[in-house]
């Protein structure tokens, strides 16, 4: 008779491991033995680096860690994403400074500056009301890129959306209302408004940013110039400046190597150690999700591509660096009620991850991956274990919908496909374009209150430790790298230096004693 562990039940079309006691026992003190060996890294940190996922809950990492094993042939529940590897997890506070449930301009002024700010704000303490040009004055606010720049590190942002969407604005732009990310969006007939900049140019003007990758052309292009792609002209500039060209002037100064790129293969002939400035715009809006994602060498590069070529520019300071890792659309999958675009994206963004940890030292990099806010998204309905988790649940399970129809394990509480309940006996659920039903019909499915996971490794993670305000996640960068509030902090052993040393003094102390018997 074969050993239970190897047993496959099929039920139905569902494959599940059944795991024994004594294998349950052992993942259980596998699990202890490493917590019992945990180590906590007190150096001062080289590098910081912070993987956001937009709207990546709590919810959507476990149906992403699910999502992934199944793809790998497993049931599916016992797979961990890499960054669930890392050893300290907490849980942030989202809400903004005005709202129970966040936008990702407040969230990221919060984690990228150190204060709560109101949604739609980018940069701006909460004096600043969104859409108020006159309150944003001297509301101004420093954000982790400007701190890591004062102590000579190098620092860069890549992202999936447009480099001028809420989250990588935030890190920085001052501007009272998010979605002035061209000069033809901001309200200059609005006398108070004058002085306001449109937050590609703040991208443009904020000198020393690296290396800056994702979308967005159509924001840097003169409103006559032909995008390469879509062969179209984007007229979002109306002041006729090509802000791509005067990137490329500025980042040149004093013998600089600055490269532009729009594509995929440009970027894997980028060679890191001859470029000191990367701007790489890979579409005129948001980049490609992932699932729908053109691999061609004239298409877009993935988030693991673009976070490897960055880290790799940056990481000749020999001062350190700070790098934004966003991956942006998850959130836009999860808008559109698409699960499988959102699970999609946060694989690909988990392998941005696994790159990361290759390329930097865990003794030297503190790396924290995190959400800005979760999403109206849920998993529910008892489907057996390794159920497809894009599948459907049998109607005739205990306590199933009352109309006696299937559901998809996974459903929103709101969004554009609200509507009345369907039979989906003969729908293919699995498919690209399926999107989930949802309970409130809405133009776009919304964002979630509840708070969302840190997860962090390297020096200073353990200060992730319980339930944490979200801009206390600023405040671990600056402390970790000796910068902004921090910069006198520095006075810090490794605790196992210290262990060390103890221990050498109790050899020692002992030593004298047993030779003082002699």
């Amino acid at each position: 008779m074969l050993p239970a562990l190897v047993i496959l039940l099929v039920i139905g079309q569902h494959s599940v491991r059944p795991e024994s006691n004594e294998e349950w026992m052992k993942i259980a003190k596998d699990e202890l033995n490493e917590a019992l060996n945990k180590r906590d890294y007190n150096d001062v940190a080289k590098n910081v680096i912070l993987f956001l996922g937009d709207g990546l809950g709590i919810s959507t990492v476990t149906a992403a860690r699910i999502y992934k094993g199944q793809g790998q042939g497993r049931s599916g529940e016992e797979t961990l994403l890499e960054f669930e590897k890392f050893p300290n997890v907490a849980l942030s506070k989202t809400y903004n400074n005005d709202r129970q449930t966040p936008d990702s301009a407040g969230t990221g002024t919060a984690f990228l500056c150190g204060v709560k700010a109101n949604l739609g704000t980018l940069g701006l303490s909460g004096a600043a009301r969104r859409g108020d040009c006159s309150s944003a004055k001297g509301a101004e606010v420093t954000s982790i890129l400007d701190w890591a720049i004062a102590e000579g590190k190098s620092v860069g942002i890549v992202t999936t959306t447009r480099v001028t969407h809420a989250t990588p604005a935030a890190a920085y732009a001052h501007c009272p209302e998010r979605n002035w990310e061209s000069d033809i969006l901001v309200p200059y007939t609005n006398e108070t408004c004058k002085d306001i900049k449109d937050i590609a140019l703040q991208l443009i003007e904020k000198k020393k940013i690296q290396v800056i990758l994702g979308g967005g052309r159509r924001a840097f292009m003169m409103s006559n110039q032909t995008d390469p792609e879509t062969y179209g002209t984007s007229k979002h500039r109306q002041d006729e400046r090509d802000l791509i060209k005067e990137w490329l002037y500025q980042s040149s100064i004093g013998g600089k190597s600055a490269k532009y790129v729009w594509n995929k293969q440009q970027l894997g002939d980028i060679d890191p150690q001859t470029t000191d400035y990367l701007l790489g715009l890979f579409e005129a809006s948001h980049m490609q999700y992932d699932l729908e994602r053109d691999t061609s060498p004239t298409g877009d590069p993935s988030i693991a591509e673009m976070t490897s070529k960055a880290i790799q520019i940056l990481k000749k300071n020999d001062k350190g660096f700070f790098l934004l890792v966003e991956g942006g659309r998850i959130d836009h999958g999860h808008h559109a009620n698409s699960a499988k675009k959102a699970l999609q994206d946060v694989l690909a963004f988990d392998e941005a991850v696994a790159e990361s940890n290759r390329l930097v030292s865990i003794s030297d990099t503190l790396t924290i991956v995190t959400a800005d806010h979760s999403h109206v998204f849920t998993i529910g309905g008892y489907p057996n274990r390794g159920n497809n988790i894009l599948g459907l649940v049998d109607p005739d399970y205990p306590n199933g919908p009352n109309d006696g129809m299937p559901r998809t394990t996974l459903v929103y509480g709101n969004g554009p496909s609200g509507q009345n309940r369907v039979n989906l006996t003969d729908v293919d659920t699995t498919a690209d374009s399926y999107t989930q039903e949802a309970t409130v019909k809405m133009p776009y499915e919304t964002h979630s209150g509840e708070d969302v996971a840190i997860y962090a490794r390297g020096p200073m993670a353990h200060l992730f430790h319980g339930v944490h305000e979200q801009h206390y996640i600023a405040h671990v960068m600056s402390f970790s790298a000796c910068m902004g509030l921090y910069k006198g902090d520095c006075d810090r052993v490794t605790s196992t230096a210290t262990t060390l040393q103890f221990n050498t003094s109790v050899v020692f102390l002992l030593s004298l004693f047993f030779w003082s018997r002699l």
